[in-house]
């Protein structure tokens, strides 16, 4: 399903950039933080590949806006159906456009794109972008667009290493009152596929088990569970 998200003030939390475990991002962190909060840069690019951070980094950064009293878009255009999602967001305080490799090289997109950019830059307001590869690796149909796309800073994410990744387990357990012992999220990161999506999902499941069997989270519990 499309996602579309208009934030504005006072809209319940999702993912928040406190929640963001940043590992060698901090600098692209502080970036983003700022931007959200209308002091950073008119545009930054963010890259990696997935589980890197950036959808994260996206929602939390129009979480942050609508905080500061400014309306922000996120739009994850692998799912877009059609370039006139793109149309008014220059009325808005903040737009972060997630999955930009997906749309790039399609003519309606290329121009509905350069558009985007041209107003939003026009009006003042952020652009923040995500894609799997850098700017120079895309391969627009408009030329200018390539030239547009890396106007602000590019930044390349990197993937967390197995502390910051089980300091993310360890967070989200704590957000949903579960007590996650070190030994067994060092388990999921054994047993299971390194992807973030994946390790959250298994400890989804150890949640669930939990709950259904009545039983503590426990090194014996994982081992069934997971097995």
């Amino acid at each position: 399903m499309f996602q579309q998200q208009v934030l504005d003030f006072g809209l319940a939390p999702t993912r928040t950039l406190e929640q963001f475990v940043a590992g060698a991002n901090g600098v692209a962190a502080g970036l983003v933080a700022r931007q959200a909060e209308g002091c950073g840069e008119p545009q930054l690019y963010l890259w990696g590949a997935t589980g890197s951070g950036k959808t994260h980094l996206l929602q939390a950064a129009c979480q942050r806006a609508g905080e500061c009293g400014m309306p922000a878009a996120y739009l994850a255009l692998a799912e877009a159906p059609h370039p006139g999602v793109l149309e008014g967001l220059e009325q808005l305080g903040l737009v972060a456009l997630d999955d930009v490799q997906a749309v790039i090289g399609e003519q309606v997109w290329d121009e509905a794109l350069f558009d985007l950019i041209n107003r939003l830059r026009e009006h003042a307001v952020p652009l923040l972008l995500a894609a799997d590869c850098p700017p120079t690796a895309l391969r627009p149909g408009l030329k200018d667009l390539a030239s547009r796309l890396g106007w602000g800073p590019v930044l390349r994410l990197e993937a967390l290493d197995d502390d910051g990744k089980l300091q993310v387990l360890k967070r989200r357990a704590s957000e949903r009152g579960m007590d996650l012992p070190d030994e067994v999220g060092r388990y999921l990161l054994d047993h299971l596929p390194r992807d973030l999506a994946e390790l959250l999902a298994g400890l989804d499941r150890l949640d669930r088990a939990s709950m259904e069997r009545q039983r503590r989270i426990t090194l014996p519990l994982a081992r069934e569970v997971l097995a």
